[in-house]
Formats: structure tokens, sequence, C-alpha cells
């Protein structure tokens, strides 16, 4: 039995991919990999990824095995069974990540193909993001592509040692840098995240406006983990900078990666006997505001409010609370 969370899967939380970590310290791995029919490149293009007809498009190899490819995993995509966990000898497909330069133009695939079948018109792939198409893709899909989107940010931006300054290189097939001078190895950062919707006695919903957002935009509040702290105090602590409100439970709910660039969100429903003293701190949040959910209803109908997109936990914690699927605009009013 799949024991989810109170949220379900959510969407950037599918991974219907075996990431194969028993075989990344095989420093012939990607070069023989490389050479297998089976094999298919994700290609990603600053943060886009190659898709057709609502599937994420795998290509060929071509030429020389990169320094900088990475092992994704394996898929057992043809299958009809979920297959987070494949068998090496059965049927499945091998999966590099290659990452283009975002200041040139998309590369051209090899043999682009989606579900192992050719892309007839590949004129016609689109190279989109991950917000623009995660509700549509499949298990296997989202999996790698949020994976790559993650793993690619921290090569990005983790490519000297902090402690001598010299060049890393990759190691465990991408998964690890390793400083060339000093020996010391160095694996992708995940920095931990809490989201929460706050409730009150009456059952109304905490939702904050963030003054980089503009005046009309609403969601739960969030903030990091510190060091040497439990997620249930930070999100007290967090709850209680932005609002001064006092939370006095909080209930798991379920989390997802959000990998822009490394966060990993845990969502919570928290409790406050106290909802009058909420108060914005007017540094990060702009103002906070108890809605019922008539009043949520007919602020997003009418176009006066707007919550978040279904990708994020925000919006399965609202519609969690909201007891459905939430209020879509009417109108087009800005």
């Amino acid at each position: 039995m799949d024991m989810l969370p109170a949220l379900g899967r959510l969407p950037l939380a599918r991974d219907d991919v075996d990431r194969g970590t028993e075989l990344r310290d095989d420093e012939t791995l990607l070069s023989q990999l490389w050479e297998r029919p089976n094999t298919r490149v994700l290609w990603l293009h600053g943060r886009t990824a190659p898709v057709f007809s609502g599937q994420i498009v795998l290509a060929a190899p071509e030429g020389d095995l990169p320094d900088d490819a990475v092992y994704l995993g394996r898929s057992a995509h043809h299958r009809s069974q979920h297959s987070q966990f494949v068998e090496p000898a059965a049927e499945h497909v091998e999966i590099i990540l290659l990452v283009a330069n975002s200041d040139t133009a998309a590369p051209t695939l090899k043999d682009p193909e989606i579900g192992g079948v050719s892309v007839e018109h590949p004129e016609y792939v689109e190279w989109l993001g991950v917000f623009d198409i995660a509700a549509g893709l499949d298990d296997r899909d989202i999996g790698i592509f949020v994976s790559a989107v993650a793993i690619a940010n921290w090569h990005k931006v983790n490519k000297y040692c902090p402690r001598c300054g010299a060049k890393t290189q990759y190691k465990s097939s991408g998964w690890v840098q390793v400083c060339p001078e000093d020996g010391s190895e160095h694996f992708p950062r995940t920095d931990p995240a809490v989201i929460m919707l706050i409730t009150d006695p009456q059952d109304r919903a905490m939702l904050g406006n963030n003054k980089a957002w503009g005046d009309k935009r609403y969601s739960a509040l969030a903030g990091f983990v510190e060091p040497g702290e439990s997620l249930e105090a930070a999100v007290k602590r967090e709850v209680y900078e932005e609002s001064q409100v006092v939370v006095e439970g909080v209930k798991y709910m379920g989390s997802q990666p959000w990998p822009f660039p490394q966060s990993l969100m845990l969502g919570f429903i928290g409790y406050t006997s106290h909802p009058e003293q909420a108060l914005a701190d007017k540094e990060e949040i702009a103002e906070v505001r108890w809605f019922t959910r008539d009043e949520l209803r007919d602020q997003v109908e009418n176009g006066r409010m707007f919550i978040p997109g279904a990708s994020s936990i925000a919006h399965h914690l609202l519609s969690h609370w909201y007891g459905g699927p939430l209020p879509q605009p009417r109108t087009l009013e800005n």
C-alpha cells in the first residue's frame, strides 16, 4: 500500500524513475551508457526542457560524452506498472542529463522521441519550463524534469571548492563535486522550507500578500528552516515573524521538491485561537488577511485576488482547507 500524506502525491513530488544510486560510483558508468542503444538524453536549455504533445522529449546520444553529463536513472516507461525500481535485466531506458548553454540557441535533438516513439515533426517541439507543463506530465516525465532542474541549478552555482577556490570536477556520475587540490567532496544541497496555512476558531484561513507580488496576490506564509530548528518550530517562528500570530498546533500535510533553485517545501496546517493578533511585518509581508470560504470565492471569482497556481504546495494546502477545487476568476479583470 502506498502510504501518502494528507495532500496526496503533489504535482512536483511524483517520481517514477529508478535513480540507480548504487551505480553512480562506477567511474565508467556514463561512458558505458553513452554507447548503449537504450540510452537517451534529456536536454535542458536554461530551465526549459523539450516537450511534444504533452510529453518530455528524449534524444539519442551524439558525439563524445560531455564532462558535465549527469546520470538521472533508468525508467521502465514502456510498461504500465509503477517503475520506481527497475530490474536491470528488464526492458528499460537509461537517462542522462545534458545542459545546453542558455545564452545560445536551443540544441538540435538527434532522433527525438516520446515514450519510445519517434517524433515525426521535430519542428513542433517546444522548450517549456516546469510551471508551463507540470500538471500535464506523467510521473516519469515530471520526476526526471524536476530532478534535472535541481541538479543543474546546483552545478551552475557551485563550480569552485569552498575551501581553496579550485575548480571542482564531477564525480559519482554528476552527483558529487570533488576538489582536485585538497580532495574534498561536495554534495548537492537541498534547503528545507516550511509553508503553512493557518486556521482559526471560525475555520478561516490566513493568507499573506508579499510586498514583491503586487497588491492582489495572496498565499500561505512560508520560510526557510534555520540550523538546529525543528520543522514545527520553524512553522511557529515564521508565522510569528511575519504576522505576529502565535501558532498553537501544527500538522504535517505533505512535501514536494521546489528546484527554484534548491528547496524542499514541507507543508503544514497550523491553528491559532487568537486571530486578532494578525499584523503583517511590513518588511516582507505587506498584509495578512483572514478569509472564509465564501470570501475567498468572491474575491477570486471577481478578479480582486489571485491565489497560488496548481503546481505549488500552497495551492493544495488551500484546496484541502477549501474542501475541493479552488475557484477561478470569472473575468479577465486586472
